[in-house]
């Protein structure tokens, strides 16, 4: 049997979307130092992504790592803090003419993706993986617009999207929720044996 996909109007369904305000929201950006010429661009779009959208400089935390391979556990680290709202990553790789580069990227996308996952803190990732240093450049401010100032707008939207999707009632009552084992165990109290009995 086969099924006929028809497409479905956009507003025939209500969506949850963030929204690109950060005012109120607190950002950490995990930069790398290795090829700084190009992490110090992103870093820069980053902050301006930032501030455009209503954070606050103090609301701005910036730690610098060694290079890419860093980056996923001190965006743990902070993310595991609870202070930030989002932690944007950025980084700069470059193909060699070794295998080094696929191991690094397939590591560094992994531990970002797992510790956003695993902490519930939206990461946004803006780790530039460049075959040459003329792309790295296009995507750091040139053809290409700056990927730091886009993961910025990721990390607020998600960081908003995070909120909403929190104040969304439940779909089960109070009332139907089964009491804690902790609960019922306070109420279960042993009985006092009788003497003599």
């Amino acid at each position: 049997m086969k099924f006929r996909v028809e497409s479905v109007p956009e507003a025939a369904f209500s969506a949850l979307e963030g929204k690109l305000d950060a005012a109120g929201r607190r950002f950490a950006i995990v930069v790398s130092r290795f090829n700084a010429f190009i992490t110090e661009r992103l870093l820069l779009s980053a902050c301006d992504g930032l501030l455009k959208t209503g954070a606050k400089k103090k609301d701005i935390a910036v730690v610098r790592v060694p290079g890419a391979f860093e980056i996923p556990s001190a965006a743990r680290t902070l993310a595991e803090t609870g202070k930030y709202d989002a932690i944007i990553c950025l980084g700069c790789l470059l193909r060699g003419d070794t295998a080094h580069y696929d191991v690094i990227v397939n590591e560094v996308t992994r531990g970002i993706g797992q510790s956003a996952q695993e902490t519930g803190v939206p990461h946004a990732f803006g780790v530039l993986t460049c075959e040459t240093l003329e792309q790295a450049i296009d995507r750091a401010g040139l053809k290409m617009g700056n990927k730091g100032f886009e993961a910025a707008l990721a990390a607020v939207e998600m960081a908003a999207l995070k909120q909403a999707i929190s104040r969304q009632p439940s779909a089960v009552s109070r009332k139907q929720i089964p009491p804690s084992r902790s609960a019922s165990r306070r109420n279960d109290k042993p009985k006092k044996k009788r003497r003599g009995g």
